[in-house]
């Protein structure tokens, strides 16, 4: 039976607003997410008839799925949204998912590769990506189901970048947006993938009417890969002729008749659900339990991520490490809570990273450790108001990664803080364009010279940090999640 076609505005996205448990007895639990996008979608309110479409990520999800067929989850579990959960294969999502979303995709746009060795495109690759394509085409069926004639569509990452032009085939009356939350690779790098991949992907984004990106840079890397790849032209700020001269900003691609516009929105903290929550008898309970494991009269340099490579984890202990090497005045009187949740732990090279972090907290701390005093303190377990409690006692924020899309925690940290925090910041972090001016800026691969930022921040006076901390929340919250939803939203 069709789909009644009842959507004027879309949401398509790997994971999606909530996730399922099944019980022993066939009984589903549904657990709602939080994020950027869920906050963002409320903003559009309940009559506007949004659907989102999202995949099922395992036996619970695809059980649900099933379960609702080609209607929406029930209203009860979404919050009130119309969700369609689209029960792909299991061998085809595994493939598309950990085998081009996150083993290629997402290792092209971090420059995470060890180039010696990886990456290598043979014939399982071939494999994996005709499922990619079949991951993508499951959305684009979807959406065109659901939306009326000329309906928005907000496509989202990595994991969709063929969606676009797959639904502009099916639909070509939709206005259709493509929206990146990773770093996009220059070109040099981008051309790693095989010359039809790295064509599909960005023919894949062109299709859409309009291409955003958290930063200015992001999206120039983007325009940079269709002119060395596709041979596009690049329009940018004025430059109505398209011949992509000059160093102002790319403002759309022209390629085989079509113009896509290009847009940038930097998602900002959700300032009002974050100073409400970390308020909370939980997050109190773990402020307590935190600061009787730093100790009195102690400073904290705290980090929050998930074991993920580009998180530079490792780097940042090893930082940490030589700051106690060459400042013995600070041992004893400091201490790291790093927070490091494990991530994709399905893929081996993610175990392995994960397991080195905590080979390198435990060397520290049998090498500088006391009896009354923990150098680091290494937590791995998943906990969201521990993390806000750490974000409250932190004098310092050490935020590293290699390359980031954004970095949320770069911008939470100041709006949560009590008594103002030095941010120690990656300027290959995509906060650094907004935050940059007020953080201790790093080369993330320059071990010494984090070593010597953390020291910086350590000493700060407390109305410098909290001065700086000001400055830092006033430009993390501009474009909050609901306001940076409607501002794509309104630009389509």
């Amino acid at each position: 039976m069709a789909v009644p076609r009842t959507a004027p505005i879309l949401v398509a996205s790997n994971r999606g607003p909530v996730s399922y448990t099944l019980g022993e007895d066939g009984s589903l639990t549904a657990r709602r997410g939080g994020g950027g996008l869920v906050s963002g979608l409320s903003a559009i309110g309940p009559d506007a008839n949004a659907v989102w479409v999202c995949a099922a990520l395992g036996e619970g999800d695809r059980a649900a799925a099933r379960r609702a067929g080609d209607s929406h989850l029930n209203p009860g579990d979404t919050g009130g949204q119309q969700v369609r959960m689209l029960d792909i294969a299991p061998d085809v999502f595994a493939a598309a998912y950990n085998g081009i979303a996150n083993s290629v995709l997402w290792f092209i746009h971090h420059l995470l590769y060890q180039t010696p060795v990886e990456p290598v495109f043979d014939a399982e690759f071939a494999d994996q990506w005709a499922a990619y394509e079949a991951y993508n085409a499951a959305f684009a069926d979807a959406l065109a189901e659901e939306a009326v004639d000329e309906a928005a569509v907000l496509v989202q990452d990595y994991h969709l970048a063929l969606v676009p032009a797959m639904l502009r085939e099916r639909r070509p009356d939709l206005r259709i947006g493509h929206f990146s939350h990773t770093p996009w690779a220059p070109p040099d790098y981008y051309r790693l993938l095989p010359d039809e991949v790295a064509a599909g992907v960005l023919r894949g984004i062109l299709g859409g009417d309009r291409a955003a990106f958290l930063t200015e840079r992001w999206a120039g890397a983007f325009a940079d890969c269709c002119a060395a790849v596709l041979g596009a032209e690049i329009v940018r700020d004025g430059d109505g002729d398209g011949d992509g001269n000059g160093d102002s900003a790319a403002t759309a691609v022209r390629f085989e008749g079509r113009e896509t516009r290009l847009g940038v929105h930097g998602l900002g903290a959700d300032a009002d659900f974050l100073r409400q929550r970390s308020r909370q008898a939980d997050v109190d309970e773990r402020l307590t339990s935190l600061r009787a494991q730093i100790g009195p009269g102690r400073k904290s340099i705290v980090r929050v991520d998930r074991t993920e490579l580009s998180k530079n984890i490792v780097r940042g202990l090893l930082a940490y490490r030589r700051l106690l090497e060459t400042h013995p005045e600070w041992r004893e009187r400091v201490v790291h809570v790093a927070f490091a949740y494990p991530s994709r732990q399905d893929l081996a090279v993610y175990r392995d990273y994960t397991e080195r972090v905590r080979r390198i907290a435990e060397e520290i701390n049998a090498e500088y450790g006391t009896e009354g005093w923990t150098p680091v303190a290494l937590h791995v377990k998943d906990d969201f108001a521990r993390s806000l409690a750490a974000y409250r006692l932190a004098d310092v924020a050490l935020v590293n990664p290699i390359r980031d899309g954004m970095n949320l925690v770069a911008k939470e940290v100041p709006v949560v803080s009590e008594r103002g925090c030095a941010l120690v910041l990656s300027r290959e972090a995509g906060a650094y364009a907004e935050l940059g001016d007020d953080a201790l800026v790093v080369n993330p691969y320059d071990v010494e010279a984090t070593a010597r930022a953390l020291d910086a921040a350590l000493r700060m006076s407390d109305g410098e940090r909290a001065d700086r901390t000001k400055r830092l929340a006033a430009a993390a919250t501009a474009l909050p999640p609901q306001a940076w939803f409607l501002a794509q939203l309104r630009a389509l």
